[in-house]
């Protein structure tokens, strides 16, 4: 991926968002919210930032905040304050549980995620040259028993990346789903690092299922207060497993990340005791998601878009009309003539040559006013094949 107008070896979701911060246009690339966080929020980051609270906070997170997180998991039994840790946003945990993971096993074993496969579960592998196994889901975002089993019994898989709702594709797994790789992962010593930073930004009215009930010894569970309080420039996420688990990644963290921000972490700590844990905003972030979504696969399906259905989170994952061209020439192109980002499919799916992924995650104008330019270079590049 050579020269000024191509993509560079670096991650194509920042490469078409670069674009669009330094040429203008609009951002549908990056998984950033068009939404203000709360006005309560930012209210209170205003009147206690001159509070006494800018140093090192303990290692783990502000107690207060970790002792909600705790009681907002209540499960069949609750969370300790030794099983939760906050970090600097859900990527330092997914890479402080890969970090731990090689600390403990080396290199000789295999990861596995579920394709379309988002960026840090299909980089951080590369990074410490160990294998990913991607296995596909089956049509209507089925899991392949068989196909699963025979990946992770073959080629000693030793952690299982899940993304619930997911990322590019907005699957929600099922709690029948989690009892089967459960299973497997008793019988072949497998962990199970789930990644549930949409969990609140579902669709429907029921949340996704959580599987605390099932395992917690094999279970790394990471969210974060980014896309649920629409603040991805803070930084403040948690990871929650095991207590013998957690006393190795701590020590890992303390060299590495130390901490999240003080000042955030307070600020977000009295949010939530304030507002029932963001209930109303998240209401209505909620509401518009689901709105957007249905709107999106109903407009793009209009022009031949093939649309993947989702139970929650930003993107739609869709097909590009046919007679259209590759996901990396209608990206480069649609940005080109109408100053739309969106990120080519293969990025996240070597079988996704003629998709994209597209942020909804932003007020109806504005995606409106995308639809209206993805309509008029649909329009004129059928013009030019035809002339």
């Amino acid at each position: 991926m050579k020269g000024n107008d191509d993509f560079e070896s670096v991650s194509w979701i920042a490469y078409m968002s670069n674009k669009v911060k330094s040429g203008g246009g609009i951002n549908l690339a990056q998984g950033l919210p068009g939404f203000d966080p709360p006005g309560k929020l930012l209210q209170i980051l205003h009147d206690i930032s001159l509070d006494s609270i800018h140093q090192y906070p303990p290692g783990n997170g502000h107690p207060e905040l970790v002792n909600q997180i705790c009681n907002s998991y209540y499960y069949n039994k609750p969370l300790s304050q030794e099983e939760v840790l906050i970090v600097q946003g859900a990527t330092e945990a997914i890479s402080l549980v890969y970090t731990y993971m090689i600390h403990r096993f080396g290199n000789n074993w295999s990861s596995l995620a579920f394709d379309p496969v988002y960026e840090s579960y299909k980089e951080l592998p590369k990074i410490f040259d160990n294998e990913i196994i991607r296995v596909p889901f089956a049509k209507g975002g089925l899991i392949d028993k068989t196909e699963l089993e025979k990946h992770i019994s073959s080629k000693d898989v030793k952690l299982v990346f899940v993304n619930s709702p997911g990322n590019p594709y907005g699957k929600i797994w099922t709690k029948e789903e989690f009892e089967w790789l459960f299973f497997l992962a008793d019988k072949y010593d497998f962990y199970i690092l789930l990644d549930a930073v949409y969990k609140d930004l579902h669709f429907g009215d029921v949340p996704p299922y959580l599987p605390f009930e099932l395992s917690r010894e094999r279970l790394f569970y990471v969210n974060s207060f980014s896309k649920m309080l629409s603040v991805t420039g803070w930084r403040v996420g948690y990871l929650i497993t095991e207590k013998s688990l957690m006393r190795d990644i701590r020590s890992i963290h303390d060299y590495t990340g130390l901490c999240a921000p003080s000042i955030l972490q307070y600020a977000i700590s009295d949010y939530l005791a304030s507002s029932t844990y963001a209930k109303d905003y998240l209401q209505d972030i909620r509401q518009k998601l689901s709105d957007n979504y249905h709107f999106m696969q109903s407009e793009l399906e209009k022009s031949g878009f093939n649309i993947e259905p989702a139970g929650g989170g930003y993107f739609v994952w869709c097909r590009l009309p046919e007679n259209v061209g590759n996901g990396i020439e209608f990206s480069k192109q649609l940005y080109a003539r109408q100053k739309v980002g969106v990120v080519p499919g293969i990025h996240f799916s070597s079988e996704a040559e003629n998709w994209i992924r597209i942020n909804i995650a932003k007020e109806k104008d504005e995606l409106t006013e995308a639809l209206y330019r993805i309509y008029t270079f649909l329009n004129r590049q059928d013009a030019d094949m035809k002339s």
